[in-house]
């Protein structure tokens, strides 16, 4: 088990402003007090019970900590301290303040395929030193691609969110069912064996979208996305890429296939003749006075995308999602929710069952251990709640014995007083007649001895 710092944050780290939060995690700005430097402070919020839902379970947050621990490259985020308290586990994180890739690159007018390309290449290096270490991200997306300080000449991209990768250890077969809809491979999907391939799946669907503002796989359904991602149900529409180059076309078919082991490894991305052609035209640009015409790619789309994404981010599993919407973004999204529920309340349910059974049911097992999870704590509830309500019954009792015992005992006091106050009146009785009977003896004596005189 990881050990983590136990004194409090806030007597080496001055918190500053929210910078997001997610389901069970709270991100907020902060500032080193001995070195003055800045960074981000992670809150994740620990489950207390193992059979609890809420919060989040040890294991995840040594697992991503370990990883966190293990990488140091310029194009992933770096972890500077750790601290822990009763409640949550804070991770001390290098400040990347930058905002996304497909945020920044949208702003511009236009964008050519080199300049694409020269951010794509940041991302593969960045995954080829995770692959290398068989670290696999398993939620690479436009909103963990972020810049450490878009306001310099060539900004760096920097991979964030390590909330469900994982070490791919040789000959332990692992499987899950996690990931953002639009961005999860086929074997995630289909419940199968998963590795690092699942991440250069990803790869693809982003560089897709980067060059042409569409999402290859996005239905109008998470069932439906899923659906086209099992089928790899997706093509290149040339209203979409018109302005786009065959080796380009190629690097992302090569890219998303489904099976796994003809997929594209990252070595070989990194090889491909796109790459390596932007490379090499960069080489001869500076070395040529003559500026050769590059195809341009409109960013129209691509700002409409980033846009509809941020207004309907479908739900996350992991425990860390930046909400930088602004109110209006937030006000469209519900608009978008309520319109969806409306559509889905036309559906019979009988139609529903059909869908998922036709999109689930290779993961019925996976459902199973859901409800049974969920049973489990609803009898825990109904277990607690009956004990609350035998406690409360016994305390209503002794309540009640204790009153009576009470009044049996004031009564009993009020006894004891009135037989004290007749032994008072009596014994005040009896020293009133045993005075009298000093003083009567004193005075016989006292008759006694003047008798006695007389005679002598």
């Amino acid at each position: 088990m990881s050990t983590f710092r136990q004194e409090s944050v806030e007597d080496f780290y001055e918190m500053g402003e929210e910078l997001g939060s997610g389901q069970f995690a709270i991100v907020r700005k902060c500032r080193e007090r001995k070195t003055g430097l800045e960074y981000a402070a992670k809150f994740i919020k620990k489950r207390r019970l193992s059979s609890s839902r809420r919060g989040v379970s040890r294991e995840e947050i040594e697992r991503e900590v370990d990883i966190l621990r293990e990488i140091q490259h310029p194009n992933i985020i770096t972890l500077h301290d750790i601290f822990e308290n009763k409640t949550d586990v804070v991770l001390i994180l290098e400040l990347v303040s930058g905002g996304e890739l497909f945020d920044f690159l949208a702003e511009k007018e236009s964008l050519t395929e080199e300049e694409a390309t020269q951010f794509l290449k940041q991302i593969l290096d960045g995954v080829h030193y995770l692959h290398s270490k068989r670290i696999a991200h398993f939620d690479l997306k436009p909103e963990n691609i972020m810049l450490l300080d878009k306001n310099v000449p060539n900004p760096r991209i920097k991979l964030i969110d390590f909330g469900i990768a994982h070490k791919i250890e040789a000959g332990n077969e692992f499987k899950n069912i996690f990931g953002t809809p639009e961005f999860v491979a086929p074997e995630i999907v289909n419940y199968e064996p998963l590795g690092l391939e699942a991440d250069m799946w990803s790869i693809g669907v982003i560089t897709y979208i980067l060059l042409s503002g569409a999402s290859p796989f996005l239905g109008e359904t998470k069932q439906e996305t899923l659906t086209n991602i099992s089928a790899v149900n997706y093509d290149f529409d040339e209203e979409y890429f018109s302005n786009t180059s065959e080796l380009a076309k190629d690097f992302i078919r090569r890219l998303l296939v489904k099976d796994p082991k003809k997929r594209m490894t990252i070595a070989q991305s990194l090889e491909h003749p796109w790459i390596k052609v932007i490379k090499r035209r960069n080489v001869r640009n500076e070395d040529s006075c003559k500026k050769p015409e590059r195809r341009r790619l409109k960013t129209t789309r691509l700002k409409e995308y980033t846009i509809k994404s941020h207004s309907s981010m479908p739900p996350n599993n992991t425990y860390i999602n930046f909400e930088r919407f602004s109110k209006v973004m937030e006000e469209v999204a519900a608009a978008e929710e309520s319109l969806r529920e409306l559509e889905r309340n036309k559906k019979s349910f009988q139609e529903d069952i059909e869908a998922l059974l036709s999109i689930y049911e290779e993961k019925e097992s996976w459902y199973k251990e859901e409800n049974e999870s969920i049973s489990q704590d609803l009898r825990q509830i109904r277990q607690e709640l009956q004990k609350t309500e035998a406690l409360k019954k016994q305390a209503q009792e002794e309540t009640k014995s204790v009153v009576q015992a009470a009044n049996g005992l004031k009564r009993r006091y009020r006894k004891l007083e009135n037989h004290y106050e007749a032994l008072a009146k009596q014994v005040a009785s009896e020293m009133k007649f045993v005075q009298e009977l000093v003083w009567s003896i004193e005075r016989e004596k006292l008759q006694s001895s003047e008798g006695d005189g007389s005679i002598r």
